[in-house]
């Protein structure tokens, strides 16, 4: 397969290295905005550097994928569909979700394919917490909990054009809890504060946060985010059921320990990074994305079910700013 790639930064560099030792993968093309960038990565992995994202599509693709900074996903994933090229973008679809419509109605037209990035629908324990779930072996679901806890904050320069913890950093928690439950989130109520570094209030964001959400069927969701767990990076996925419960990210990597003196789990070291933890998660992600690039399968993560995340998001961020429950039909648009 002849794949390109748009975006060289800590995740593209990521995928490059992917998608280079994938056995599927024939040649490699590669581009970025920053000089001297694509030419770099292409040395480095056997890549075909390409000096802009047009040459790239035009240049006679299997399938792209798009992990530039989020501010271009939504002109890229427009361009890449417009070329017919099976697509792979990073969340989010965009920055604002309420312009996206065109670009839905452009893929229900061509019939281009298009998946977008959710690492965790991969990860083999999120996996196994939905197929105990789905195989009835819990019962009917009380309440699912989503957890991510970063070692460190962020630049504050990235904080200020993040869109805040919701869309930035909870948004994989969201579409976690919905891939993991098949359910749909009806309404969110939403909290957070600030006890560390004053560039998040000044950015108009949270370090920590925490939002309740209700869905569909009755199922109680809990998400929890924070900035600063010093510890290590921190993601669990919990599944309590009427008939039992399962939980996804105990491993020996867990920055948690117990207080219990005879209990000596986990044995550590801890996961430092995100990509430390979802590595094999990645790696799933992009061999699935080839298989849909190829028509072997249909994509398991849509825009549709992007933008879900991201309403959600939305429905939080205005709940957290306004101390209220907000609904989603009341962020959704209608149809």
């Amino acid at each position: 397969m002849r794949i390109g790639l748009i975006g060289l930064g800590r995740i593209g560099a990521f995928h490059a290295e992917t998608l280079s030792k994938n056995d599927h993968v024939d040649q490699l093309l590669v581009t970025d905005a920053a000089p001297g960038v694509a030419e770099a990565t292409a040395a480095t992995f056997g890549a075909t550097p390409v000096s802009s994202v047009d040459e790239l599509l035009a240049s006679g693709l299997d399938g792209v994928v798009i992990a530039s900074s989020t501010p271009t996903h939504l002109a890229l994933l427009r361009a890449a569909v417009a070329a017919g090229v099976p697509t792979f973008c990073e969340k989010p679809v965009a920055e604002d979700p309420y312009v996206v419509g065109d670009l839905i109605e452009a893929v229900q037209r061509s019939g281009t394919a298009v998946q977008i990035g959710f690492p965790r629908r991969f990860d083999p324990s999120f996996v196994a917490a939905k197929a105990a779930l789905d195989a009835g072996e819990l019962g009917w679901l009380t309440t699912i909990r989503s957890t991510t806890m970063d070692p460190a904050p962020p630049p504050a320069a990235y904080v200020a054009g993040s869109g805040g913890i919701f869309r930035d950093c909870a948004i994989h928690d969201f579409d976690a809890v919905r891939w993991a439950t098949g359910r749909e989130v009806t309404e969110v109520y939403a909290t957070g504060s600030n006890r560390g570094e004053a560039f998040f209030a000044d950015a108009g964001d949270v370090d920590t946060s925490s939002a309740l959400l209700t869905f569909d069927d009755g199922t109680i969701g809990v998400i929890s985010n924070t900035r600063y767990n010093a510890q290590g990076y921190d993601v669990r996925l919990e599944l309590h059921g009427s008939a039992g419960s399962v939980a996804a990210g105990l491993d020996d990597g867990l920055p948690l320990r117990s207080a219990d003196p005879e209990v000596h789990f986990p044995a550590g070291p801890a996961h430092a990074f995100f990509m430390d933890r979802f590595a094999e998660a990645f790696r799933i992600e992009i061999d699935t994305f080839l298989r849909v690039a190829s028509g072997q399968q249909t994509s398991p993560c849509t825009i549709t079910d992007g933008l879900e995340a991201s309403w959600i998001a939305e429905a939080c961020t205005r709940s957290l700013r306004e101390h209220r429950p907000v609904r989603l039909d009341d962020v959704r648009p209608a149809p």
